[in-house]
């Protein structure tokens, strides 16, 4: 007989397993804090990352949004452009200032007018601190970065300013020293030249940032559009 105190059993076969513990972390059967879903990355994870990849201590964050550091080849057809560009400018410049000074072409050397040597020196760097300046700090590029997807920024991902814009490009008011008689475009020239191989060497030998000693200067870097 039965005893009439305790509760009635339910019918049927009883399992005597106890049920399964719910796994830890999210009660609703999700993944535990800090990980992911099963073949999914953590959402803490930067995207495009790779699982376990981590940044070398002080190498810059280069390749998000497919830009790298421009290199040598890139920079020098850049500037080869640029440059082409702005001798077209300057010798129709130069045209009219001999023109002004009473110069025919032939006489434009070195004993030509000394005024007109001095003028050219400085409208032709004004030209170019000009050109530089204005568009790496408006836009980021000239035209010969644009053609070759190059830009300039600060360390920081902004657009230069202006004076950061003439500090990369200083080396181009050498030509100002052409305003010394009869050696000043000379020394000028060979200035432009040595400031022209230390920027190669320093774009060649920085692999990690392409950063010369003019980008040094102006806190500022050159990067590529992939």
């Amino acid at each position: 007989m039965s005893d009439p105190n305790q509760p009635p059993r339910p019918d049927g076969p009883q399992d005597p397993t106890p049920p399964p513990a719910p796994p830890s972390g999210d009660p609703y059967g999700g993944a535990s804090a800090g990980g992911g879903t099963s073949g999914q990355p953590d959402y803490g994870q930067a995207y495009g990352q790779q699982p376990g990849y981590e940044q070398p201590p002080g190498q810059p964050a280069y390749g998000l949004g497919g830009e790298v550091p421009g290199g040598l080849l890139e920079r020098f057809l850049a500037r080869l452009i640029d440059g082409i560009l702005l001798a077209i400018v300057a010798g129709i410049i130069e045209a009219i200032l001999a023109a002004i000074f009473g110069l025919s072409v032939g006489g434009l050397g070195v004993g030509g007018s000394y005024a007109y040597a001095a003028v050219a020196a400085v409208v032709g760097t004004v030209i170019n601190l000009g050109y530089f300046g204005y568009l790496e700090s408006s836009r980021g590029q000239t035209l010969g970065k644009m053609a070759l997807k190059l830009h300039v920024q600060t360390m920081a991902g902004a657009l230069p300013t202006l004076e950061q814009a003439v500090r990369r490009n200083i080396w181009l008011a050498f030509s100002l020293v052409g305003v010394v008689p009869f050696v000043g475009g000379l020394i000028g020239a060979l200035a432009e030249l040595v400031a022209v191989i230390m920027i190669a060497v320093g774009i060649s030998s920085d692999s990690a940032t392409r950063r010369p000693w003019t980008d040094k200067y102006a806190e500022t870097r050159v990067l590529k559009r992939s």
